[in-house]
């Protein structure tokens, strides 16, 4: 089932509410679905959730959501409830974007144990039931190694019913089982095993990596598959009337050809017209139709979003 084109911009940096307000007023004017807003701490950028809710105030239509919420900062069931609540004040405009971890400076930096993967994502998983047993219209129970819940009725009920979109992002095989299990948007993403961003994220991100990455999306969704929205967010995205030149410059710092380079499933470069090209034609190929791209780019990119979204 192809899904239809939206885009999202992630924003990082320090802002005033001028500016932010500012900057969220733009992106929406120029068709954008969705704000969204990492969550780090060792890098220059706001407090996500405040960042969304000074967002949804100053606009009418925008999305706002985090890319993504690290689960190992914040407990779920907290987590649910403040996103309930800016659901309900931005009237149904939030999407929960949640991960297990992985920038490993910020754990260093803040005291936190980083644990192994699998500890991580086991811990992703039950938060996941965590959130939803909140959102859910009852009080829930839920025993797990990690979490532990008595009969607790999450309040306040998020506007979107039965909830709000939860996007889970990764790059590696169980992950991407779980979140093909269990989120309505799957962000596709680089295997960042190593705690850091290095030339790996490059070489897992080429054409037959993504290939891979949604099969195994597609094992741990079984029959919901066609459900699912599938992001990319673009790390390496340029306007440019010659790709080919670009990409050789680049190349030999990712350790790839110019050709894997310009195919990576990250990767999005050329004129307006190649990119929207290269953009139908991965969503034929991979059914991502879900883009997303850094606030570098996102004037420059508003051609592509006006020949696309919702087409």
């Amino acid at each position: 089932m192809v899904k239809p084109f939206r885009f999202g911009v992630q924003c990082g940096g320090d802002h005033d509410r001028a500016s932010w307000q500012q900057l969220a007023h733009k992106i929406e004017a120029l068709g954008y679905s969705t704000l969204y807003l990492p969550d780090h701490f060792v890098d220059t950028q706001m407090a996500p959730l405040v960042g969304m809710a000074v967002a949804a105030e100053a606009t009418k239509t925008l999305r706002v959501g985090a890319l993504v919420f690290d689960n190992d900062y914040k407990h779920p069931a907290v987590l649910a409830k403040e996103i309930a609540t800016l659901d309900r004040m931005s009237d149904g405009r939030v999407e929960l974007g949640i991960g297990a971890g992985w920038q490993k400076v910020d754990y260093d930096a803040l005291g936190l144990p980083y644990d192994a993967a699998g500890v991580r994502v086991d811990r992703l998983e039950e938060a996941l039931a965590v959130v939803k047993g909140a959102w859910g219209a009852e009080a829930f129970s839920f025993r797990g190694t990690h979490y532990s819940i008595t009969d607790y009725n999450g309040t306040p009920k998020p506007t979107q019913q039965p909830y709000p979109p939860i996007l889970v992002g990764g790059g590696g095989p169980r992950v991407l089982r779980l979140a093909g299990r269990e989120a309505d948007i799957v962000g596709i993403n680089p295997n960042l095993r190593a705690g850091a961003v290095t030339n790996d994220a490059a070489t897992n991100s080429v054409a037959e990596m993504i290939d891979q990455k949604v099969a195994w999306i597609r094992e741990g969704a079984g029959a919901r598959f066609d459900g699912i929205e599938l992001q990319i967010r673009y790390f390496f995205a340029a306007i440019t009337d010659d790709r080919q030149s670009l990409a050789e410059a680049v190349a030999p710092g990712f350790g790839l050809e110019a050709e894997a380079i310009l195919e990576a499933g990250t990767t999005c470069v050329g004129t307006v017209e190649e990119i929207c090209d290269q953009l139908v034609a991965r969503r034929e190929r991979w059914g991502v139709s879900y883009v997303v791209i850094g606030d570098d780019l996102f004037e420059a990119f508003a051609p592509v979003v006006e020949r696309l979204a919702g087409s």
